[in-house]
Protein backbone atom coordinates (compact mmCIF):
# COMPACT_ATOMS: atom_id res chain seq x y z
CA UNK A 1 0.00 0.00 0.00
CA UNK A 2 1.51 3.28 -1.15
CA UNK A 3 0.61 6.46 0.64
CA UNK A 4 1.49 10.05 -0.15
CA UNK A 5 1.28 12.60 2.63
CA UNK A 6 1.64 16.32 1.95
CA UNK A 7 2.60 18.94 4.49
CA UNK A 8 3.56 22.58 4.63
CA UNK A 9 0.57 24.39 3.19
CA UNK A 10 -0.86 27.49 4.78
CA UNK A 11 -1.66 31.16 4.45
CA UNK A 12 0.86 33.62 3.06
CA UNK A 13 0.76 37.18 1.76
CA UNK A 14 1.29 37.95 -1.88
CA UNK A 15 4.98 38.10 -2.66
CA UNK A 16 5.80 35.65 0.08
CA UNK A 17 7.21 32.15 0.01
CA UNK A 18 6.05 28.73 1.09
CA UNK A 19 7.47 25.24 0.82
CA UNK A 20 5.34 22.13 0.63
CA UNK A 21 6.56 18.58 1.02
CA UNK A 22 5.23 15.16 0.15
CA UNK A 23 6.52 11.90 1.56
CA UNK A 24 5.74 8.57 -0.07
CA UNK A 25 5.59 5.49 2.08
CA UNK A 26 4.98 1.81 1.53
CA UNK A 27 6.80 -0.92 -0.32
CA UNK A 28 8.77 1.43 -2.54
CA UNK A 29 12.07 0.72 -4.27
CA UNK A 30 11.89 3.44 -6.90
CA UNK A 31 9.62 6.22 -8.12
CA UNK A 32 9.99 7.41 -11.71
CA UNK A 33 8.02 10.64 -11.63
CA UNK A 34 6.96 12.83 -8.74
CA UNK A 35 4.90 15.89 -9.26
CA UNK A 36 2.66 18.61 -7.92
CA UNK A 37 -0.76 19.53 -9.23
CA UNK A 38 -3.21 22.09 -7.97
CA UNK A 39 -6.92 22.71 -8.07
CA UNK A 40 -8.52 26.06 -7.41
CA UNK A 41 -12.23 26.37 -6.57
CA UNK A 42 -14.36 25.89 -9.65
CA UNK A 43 -11.40 24.93 -11.81
CA UNK A 44 -9.89 21.71 -13.09
CA UNK A 45 -6.83 20.18 -11.53
CA UNK A 46 -3.73 21.38 -13.36
CA UNK A 47 -0.09 20.44 -13.53
CA UNK A 48 2.31 22.61 -11.53
CA UNK A 49 5.62 20.77 -11.85
CA UNK A 50 7.12 17.31 -12.24
CA UNK A 51 10.53 15.80 -11.62
CA UNK A 52 11.86 12.47 -12.84
CA UNK A 53 14.18 10.14 -11.01
CA UNK A 54 17.17 11.56 -12.90
CA UNK A 55 16.24 15.11 -11.94
CA UNK A 56 14.59 16.31 -15.15
CA UNK A 57 12.02 18.96 -14.31
CA UNK A 58 8.98 20.35 -16.05
CA UNK A 59 6.97 23.41 -15.01
CA UNK A 60 3.71 25.02 -15.95
CA UNK A 61 4.32 28.35 -17.67
CA UNK A 62 2.44 30.13 -14.90
CA UNK A 63 5.00 29.12 -12.25
CA UNK A 64 8.28 29.12 -14.20
CA UNK A 65 10.91 31.20 -12.48
CA UNK A 66 8.93 31.30 -9.22
CA UNK A 67 8.52 27.66 -8.16
CA UNK A 68 11.21 25.01 -7.79
CA UNK A 69 10.56 21.29 -7.53
CA UNK A 70 13.11 18.97 -5.99
CA UNK A 71 13.25 15.47 -4.60
CA UNK A 72 15.17 13.35 -2.12
CA UNK A 73 15.21 9.84 -3.51
CA UNK A 74 16.56 8.35 -0.30
CA UNK A 75 13.53 9.69 1.57
CA UNK A 76 11.00 9.22 -1.27
CA UNK A 77 10.10 12.85 -0.76
CA UNK A 78 9.31 15.64 -3.18
CA UNK A 79 9.34 19.34 -2.39
CA UNK A 80 7.89 22.43 -3.99
CA UNK A 81 9.48 25.74 -3.08
CA UNK A 82 7.09 28.53 -4.02
CA UNK A 83 8.40 32.10 -4.19
CA UNK A 84 6.81 35.36 -5.28
CA UNK A 85 3.42 33.90 -4.59
CA UNK A 86 0.36 35.48 -6.17
CA UNK A 87 -3.31 35.31 -5.15
CA UNK A 88 -3.96 33.22 -8.26
CA UNK A 89 -1.69 30.54 -6.81
CA UNK A 90 -4.35 29.87 -4.19
CA UNK A 91 -5.43 26.24 -4.52
CA UNK A 92 -5.28 22.81 -3.01
CA UNK A 93 -1.92 21.35 -3.95
CA UNK A 94 -1.78 17.62 -4.60
CA UNK A 95 1.26 15.39 -4.72
CA UNK A 96 1.43 12.76 -7.46
CA UNK A 97 3.66 9.74 -7.92
CA UNK A 98 3.87 7.53 -10.97
CA UNK A 99 6.10 4.67 -12.02
CA UNK A 100 6.51 3.21 -8.56
CA UNK A 101 8.64 0.08 -8.77
CA UNK A 102 8.24 0.17 -12.55
CA UNK A 103 4.43 0.11 -12.56
CA UNK A 104 2.69 3.07 -14.19
CA UNK A 105 -0.19 3.82 -11.92
CA UNK A 106 -0.84 7.26 -10.46
CA UNK A 107 -0.97 7.76 -6.72
CA UNK A 108 -2.30 10.94 -5.16
CA UNK A 109 -1.95 12.60 -1.81
CA UNK A 110 -4.86 14.08 0.10
CA UNK A 111 -3.91 17.64 -0.78
CA UNK A 112 -2.72 20.64 1.18
CA UNK A 113 -4.32 24.08 1.05
CA UNK A 114 -2.22 27.04 -0.04
CA UNK A 115 -3.87 30.44 0.31
CA UNK A 116 -2.24 33.64 -0.90
CA UNK A 117 -3.78 36.85 0.34
CA UNK A 118 -3.56 40.09 -1.58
Amino acid sequence: QVQLVESGGGLVQAGGSLKVSCAASGNIFSINVLGWYRQAPGKQRELVATITSDGTTNYADSVKGRFTISRDNAKNTVYLQMNSLKPEDTAVYYCNANGINGFYRAYWGQGTQVTVSS
